[in-house]
């Protein structure tokens, strides 16, 4: 096999599976430990992948993945709209996560009112919405991604476990039928799956131009999410493919 075949089915590998071990790939390739860091160091070089300790990810593109300052000037009156179908599922009292994104984002502004409630979040712009509020804010520690402005957390800085979570409102860059929720960092995502294992109870807000697209990684299928809120410019086939298969859709109109 010619290294760009090679180097092909590594970035192929990583699409499916998230991240690898060098070793894995060595296995799975039927090659050297020497050639398989040849072809790694090549895809690093065209800024491909990314090495960290124990193995290699992805690395999302400027065309995939666009920052979440320009993602908050698009589609505002449906975010709006999922915002405040959203907030009817939150109680005084709660303890809830908010997910960094653009469609959480506008989800802090209806909670200010809620009493006694705590939310969790990894969102500098969400910490920012509600400073002057009477809303106990708990903000994950961990590495700071100045594109999203957001927290991904490292377990040694974190513990999930200790986290007792009634509603998680997360956030999605795909959502299809077949491969369920899908986003582009792999560290966002490893947050993203602790959380949910640490809540009762799991809600996607996602604008009607997420469904039918999948991205780089896989985060969850549907059947480990509660309900899928969404806005009224979601395609009709698409509501009633979704129903058909038993899938929660919580339409704002």
């Amino acid at each position: 096999m010619y290294p760009k075949e090679r180097q092909k089915q590594i970035i192929q590998l990583l699409t499916e599976q998230d991240m690898m071990k060098l070793t894995d790939l060595s296995t799975h390739l039927e090659v050297s430990m020497e050639t398989v860091r040849r072809d790694i160091q090549a895809l690093v070089v065209q800024q491909k992948i990314e090495k960290f300790y124990g193995g290699i990810k992805l690395v999302p593109t400027p065309e995939q993945e666009s920052l979440i300052a320009a993602r908050m000037h698009e589609h505002i009156d449906e975010k709006e709209k999922i915002a405040r179908v959203a907030v009817h599922y939150i109680e005084d009292g709660d303890t809830i996560f908010l997910d960094s994104g653009s469609t959480t984002y506008p989800l802090a502004k209806y909670i200010k009112e809620r009493q006694k409630l705590t939310v969790v979040t990894n969102s500098l712009p969400i910490v920012n919405e509600l400073i002057d509020s009477e809303v106990d804010v708990l903000l994950i520690g961990g590495k700071l991604r100045h594109s999203e402005k957001s927290i991904t957390a490292y377990d040694m800085l974190f513990r999930f476990d200790y986290l007792n979570i009634q509603k998680a409102f997360i956030c999605t860059s795909g959502l299809s039928l077949e491969n369920g929720l899908s986003d582009y960092d792999i560290d966002e995502i490893r947050t993203r799956r602790q959380i949910m294992d640490n809540s009762k109870q799991t809600y996607v807000l996602c604008d009607h131009s997420k469904f039918g697209h999948d991205v780089t990684i896989k985060t969850c299928n549907l059947a480990q999410v509660d309900g899928i809120i969404t806005d009224d410019g979601l395609d009709n086939t698409i509501r009633q493919q979704f129903n058909e298969a038993g899938h929660r859709l919580i339409i704002a109109d």
